[in-house]
């Protein structure tokens, strides 16, 4: 097939193209900043486009410029920036549209759960809103694929669940900490995201795609603790606002803290599937679902950023995932090898006796040096 993917520079669309082409697909990125597609390993077998999902005129333009398409891979969102709700319903009916002009057959748009809810986050109202947003009459038909965490290196919820695992001795449980969780591997997450352009096998509608396993986000953090060698304790806490508990996990987090704060708003909610997902549509992934543990392994067994479409697993972490992601460790010999000569590069590797919390303090200190640094002397 011939697949547009949109968000091709970001974690899962990044992923995504290298798979695609593994496959033998066709594959147009569209990035609203070309110049950075670059970047990726696979720049060299894709048509890159010019395609600002926010800009109508720039998105029938990549439609244009790509010519004919099969399927379209949604992957666009603002989490984390001002005014992301109604900016990403605004680039979902652009797509929509180009693409219904186009003449695409399918859009395939990767959202999250949406529990039955209430009141529910923005980031969890947004998700439904633009899979409404992709939806037209006459248009493409949609697949929504909805996914909880993500287990992979450079995977937003990961890095967030490696960070608490890694600075917190005594990691705290509110009573949310026992709201249940279906997880999925970044492997699983990519193999149905390829089945899904299937219209023989997957009728377009609503599916919750998941692991094998329910756990809840404090029986996760604490998994990740064991899986990763480190002794870890969960203290029960009281229940506090949301509001607050989001602010005060931007501050402990390496993520960009709008970001963070606004994907803990969510942890208020169970997080299962609603459906049986893709199951009696087409075959499990080959050798089965990874389950949490073999996942969480898997993500702290690469050692070295590559090249995302050279990355011996998926769940590595790929040279063009974001510097905060992949651990304190990892970051701290990274601006070490920097500034010291190679020959005493060996010797960086006694940095992983340096106790988890305590890496977390240096790392947080040399990162806040360099954002301070004028730009020539960083």
């Amino acid at each position: 097939m011939r697949a547009l993917v949109t968000g091709a520079t970001g974690y899962i669309g990044s992923r995504l193209v290298a798979a695609l082409l593994g496959e033998g697909h066709d594959v147009v990125v569209g990035s609203r900043n070309p110049e950075r597609l670059g970047d990726f390993g696979w720049i060299d077998d894709v048509t890159p486009v010019l395609l600002d999902a926010g800009d109508a005129e720039s998105v029938h333009s990549a439609f244009g410029v790509s010519g004919p398409v099969d399927v379209v891979y949604y992957l666009v969102h603002g989490i984390g920036q001002p005014g992301y709700r109604e900016a990403d319903n605004a680039a979902a009916t652009n797509v929509a549209e180009a693409a219904k002009a186009a003449g695409v057959k399918r859009i395939v748009y990767l959202g999250g759960f949406v529990p039955d809810a209430d009141q529910l986050s923005e980031h969890l109202r947004g998700r439904a809103e633009v899979a409404e947003a992709l939806t037209l009459d006459g248009g493409p038909e949609v697949v929504w694929l909805g996914a909880a965490i993500i287990i992979g290196a450079g995977s937003t919820s990961f890095e967030m669940l490696r960070a608490v695992g890694d600075r917190f001795l005594l990691i705290p449980m509110p009573p949310w900490a026992n709201n249940p969780l279906d997880p999925i591997s970044i492997s699983d997450v990519l193999y149905y995201l390829i089945a899904a352009a299937d219209s023989d096998r997957v009728p377009p509608g609503s599916y919750d795609i998941r692991g094998p396993e329910t756990t809840t986000y404090g029986d996760l953090l604490l998994t990740y603790a064991r899986v990763s060698g480190r002794w870890r304790s969960g203290v029960p806490v009281p229940d506090v606002n949301m509001d607050l508990v989001s602010q005060v996990a931007a501050l402990f987090v390496p993520v960009p803290r709008a970001l963070a704060a606004d994907l803990v708003q969510s942890l208020d909610y169970p997080m299962t599937a609603t459906n049986d997902g893709l199951a009696g549509l087409v075959p499990e992934p080959p050798g089965g679902p990874v389950g949490i543990e073999d996942a969480i392994k898997l993500s702290l067994s690469g050692h070295h950023r590559l090249p995302v479409d050279q990355l011996a697993d998926p769940h590595h972490l790929a040279d063009t995932d974001p510097e905060w992601a992949g651990g304190d460790l990892t970051r701290i010999r990274t601006l070490a090898s920097a500034v010291t000569p190679s020959v005493t590069h060996p010797a960086l590797g006694l940095l992983c006796a340096v106790p988890g919390p305590v890496a977390g303090w240096v790392r947080t200190g040399l990162d806040t040096v360099i954002g301070l640094a004028p730009k020539g002397l960083s």
